[in-house]
């Protein structure tokens, strides 16, 4: 990890202090400057979630990530600043029918913050998701309207996850998944069992070629916006800022290339978008 590389990506000229501020001020310069993406699995490159590619890929290449990428990144940062952490899996629950369980394929980060566990997620592709203390009943609203609380749920190791994480604001600050209404909608449940990295290396694997999933059916993109959101669906664009949504389809692949970099902070030539199938 060259921190000052990565914060030099995220914009930030210094190391933040080692606080609950400091943690909340670099997760959101992360999820500002550096886009969710899964666009190399429909270009066939493949997902590689190891420390050493993770940085070539999301730092020195400048493209973005999804989860397993994004937060392994984000894990060596806070390594480096002092932040003991460890990964944790979740199951996400955005957008899905009551009773419905996935699989546990996406992965935050539990961090120790002078003896308190917090937990950080600059990983979580449907929405931004900020630090949050792992106490039953935290409340946290953030830039984009949206109030977030965690939930002491069942039992550990349970289907329903020892936690829950919720969310109550605009759908439009969201990837398209969020329910039309402001209400408490769940975004993911966990529990705090080890993670360790052939565990998350299974998540991965799975995430990135099971047929039929979001992840291997469509080509996605997000990035957390000054009071907002933004989304790429295939070609559909989708940006919300204070509560107003705008959407349009993207016509071009130069077009596509040029938003990524403006908006999402993702290096793609416009001859990579042409070879994605939306494209071809």
């Amino acid at each position: 990890m060259d921190i000052d590389r990565y914060f030099a990506r995220i914009g930030l000229s210094e190391m933040p202090a080692r606080s609950s501020d400091g943690l909340g001020a670099v997760q959101m310069a992360h999820r500002q400057s550096i886009g969710f993406e899964n666009l190399a699995i429909p270009l066939g490159q493949g997902i590689r979630i190891d420390s050493a590619s993770v940085f070539e890929k999301l730092v020195t290449r400048g493209r973005g990530g999804y989860c397993f990428e994004q937060n392994r990144l984000y894990a060596d940062a806070l390594s480096a600043m002092g932040l003991v952490n460890r990964p944790l899996l979740a199951r996400v629950l955005l957008g899905l029918g009551e009773g419905v369980v996935p699989p546990r394929t996406h992965t935050l980060l539990l961090v120790n913050l002078d003896g308190e566990a917090w937990i950080a997620d600059a990983g979580f592709g449907g929405s931004y998701v900020p630090p949050l203390p792992l106490e039953d009943g935290a409340q946290v609203q953030t830039g984009d309207g949206a109030w977030h609380r965690l939930l002491r749920g069942g039992e550990r190791g349970s289907l329903g996850g020892e936690w829950r994480l919720e969310r109550a604001g605009p759908a439009g600050a969201t990837d398209g998944r969020g329910a039309p209404h402001g209400d408490w909608q769940p975004q993911y449940v966990f529990d705090l069992d080890d993670v360790a990295q052939d565990d998350l290396e299974m998540s991965n694997h799975w995430t990135s070629t099971r047929p039929g999933t979001r992840f291997t059916t469509l080509c996605v993109a997000s990035v957390v916006l000054e009071g907002g959101f933004a989304s790429l669906s295939d070609r559909q664009f989708t940006i919300g800022r204070h509560g107003k949504s705008e959407v349009r389809q993207i016509e071009t692949a130069a077009e596509y290339a040029r938003l990524l970099g403006e908006t999402f902070g993702i290096a793609l030539s416009e001859e990579d978008a042409a070879k994605l199938p939306i494209f071809a």
